[in-house]
C-alpha cells in the first residue's frame, strides 16, 4: 500500500514513516516544498498524482497557534484552502483521504469530554482555520475521514515534552498551567491508528465508516499533570528534573486563547474501527525514555 502524506518533517509525518517501516508492506511518500506547498494550491494536485497513492493523509498544517493570530491569512490559506485542494486531488484520483484536525475547533466551555456532534466554536484563528479546513475537506471529498486530535507530542520536532526536558535542564522550578484539561496524545500512537484506518479503507472501502472522529490518548490531565509525568519519567531515566509549580491560565497569558476543556470522547472511533489509543502516561514515559537515551 502506498500512502502519500502531506509534509516532510512534522511529528505525525515522521511517526508515520517510522511506524510504516516497522509494519512493512506500506510505503510512505512524503510531500513537501518545493514540489508541494499548501500555500500554493496549484502545486498540490500534480504532486499527489505523481505519488500514485492508495490513500492520502492530510497531515501538514499551520500549527503555530499564537502566530496564527497575526498571520490569519496564511493560516487559512494552508489549513483551509490547502486542505481542500488535497482532498479534491484525492477525490479526483478516487482514493480515500484522512485529514488530521484538532480539539481547537471547540471553545472548551463544556464540562465533559466533547463528542463529534457537539457544536463547534473556535476561540482563535488557528481553531477557526482548522474548522474551515474540516468543512472544506468534506465539501471536496464527502467520504473523507477526519481525525481530531490534541496535545500532540513525540520524540520528533518541537512539542511540550521536549520543551519541559529542555527547560527543566536549566531550572529548578517551572510554572505550568493547571486549569486547562485535555488528553495528551503521542504522534506515534496517532500514526498506528492512521495506518490501521488506511488499511481498512483500502481493504474494505464499502464497510468503512467515514466522517469525523476523535483520536486522543486514553486518560486526561492538565498541562501541569503532563509536566509532572514528564519529570517523573525523566528522573527515573536519569534525565533532567524540576519542580512543577501549578499556575492558572491568567498567570500565563498568550496571544491566542486556549480552550479550558480539550478532552475528546473517542467512543465513535472505538465502535467504528476498534481502535483505543494507549494511556497517555505510558506513552509519555516511552517518549521521555527515548529522548533521554538520545533516540530521536
Amino acid at each position: 500500500m502506498r500512502i502519500a502524506v502531506t509534509g516532510q518533517s512534522g511529528q505525525v509525518v515522521t511517526s508515520l514513516v517510522e511506524r510504516a517501516a516497522a509494519v512493512g508492506e506500506i510505503e510512505i511518500i512524503t510531500l513537501g516544498r518545493p514540489d508541494f506547498d499548501l500555500a500554493q494550491p496549484e502545486t498540490i494536485a500534480p504532486a499527489i498524482a505523481a505519488a500514485r497513492p492508495d490513500v492520502v493523509v492530510s497531515a501538514a498544517a499551520f500549527t503555530a497557534v499564537d502566530k496564527a493570530e497575526s498571520e490569519a491569512e496564511l493560516a487559512h490559506a494552508v489549513n483551509a484552502t490547502g486542505a481542500r485542494a488535497v482532498a479534491a486531488a484525492a477525490q479526483a484520483l478516487g482514493v480515500p483521504v484522512i485529514h488530521i484536525s484538532t480539539d481547537y475547533v471547540f471553545d472548551g466551555s463544556k464540562t465533559t469530554p466533547y463528542v463529534e456532534s457537539d457544536p463547534v466554536k473556535p476561540l482563535g484563528v488557528y481553531g477557526a482555520s482548522k474548522l474551515a479546513g474540516e468543512q472544506a475537506v468534506l465539501a471536496a471529498a464527502p467520504e473523507a475521514v477526519i481525525l481530531r486530535t490534541a496535545w500532540v507530542y513525540s520524540p520528533f520536532g518541537a512539542n511540550f515534552v521536549k520543551t519541559m526536558l529542555r527547560v527543566g535542564a536549566t531550572r529548578d522550578e517551572l510554572g505550568v498551567v493547571d486549569d486547562q484539561y485535555g488528553c495528551p496524545t503521542s504522534a506515534l500512537d496517532i500514526a498506528d491508528a492512521v495506518l490501521a484506518i488506511a488499511q481498512r479503507l483500502v481493504s474494505d472501502p464499502e464497510g468503512s465508516v467515514r466522517g469525523v472522529f476523535h483520536l486522543v490518548g486514553s486518560g486526561e490531565g492538565s498541562w501541569a499533570d503532563m509536566a509532572q509525568a514528564v519529570f517523573d519519567a525523566s528522573r527515573a531515566a536519569g534525565g533532567p528534573d524540576a519542580r512543577v509549580k501549578r499556575i492558572t491560565t491568567a498567570d500565563y497569558p498568550t496571544p491566542a486563547a486556549r480552550p479550558a476543556n480539550s478532552r475528546l470522547d473517542c467512543t465513535r472511533l472505538a465502535q467504528s474501527y476498534g481502535l483505543h489509543l494507549p494511556d497517555w502516561h505510558s506513552s509519555v514515559t516511552a517518549t521521555v525514555q527515548r529522548l533521554i537515551a538520545g533516540d530521536r
